[in-house]
């Protein structure tokens, strides 16, 4: 059980990874895939908090984290939206922001 479910959660994170580079054009698929990242290394944390039997305050801690990260994003996405109209990250220069 041990192997599969870290089997899983690594197929996850690689599935998050190439999903960030490949669809790089919206910032809300790169805000996603991140959170889709994110999730896979907490189960991992935790698969491995289990198997260690360790107590569960980091994954805690880490979900914290995450959601801050998650809140940032998404006031970003927000902002980007309202000044530019859209989230194509073609659509404004990186200097102009």
């Amino acid at each position: 059980m041990f192997m599969f479910s870290v089997f899983t959660s690594l197929l996850i994170y690689f599935a998050g990874v190439y999903v960030f580079s490949s669809k790089r054009k919206h910032l809300l698929m790169v805000l996603l895939s991140l959170e889709y990242i994110v999730l896979s290394l907490f189960m991992l944390v935790i698969v491995f908090l289990i198997e260690f039997d360790y107590d569960y305050f980091f994954s805690c801690y880490f979900l914290v984290f995450s959601v801050c990260e998650g809140a940032l994003g998404l006031s970003i996405l927000v902002s980007m939206i309202r000044s530019h109209g859209n989230d194509f990250f073609n659509s404004f220069g990186l200097s102009l922001c």
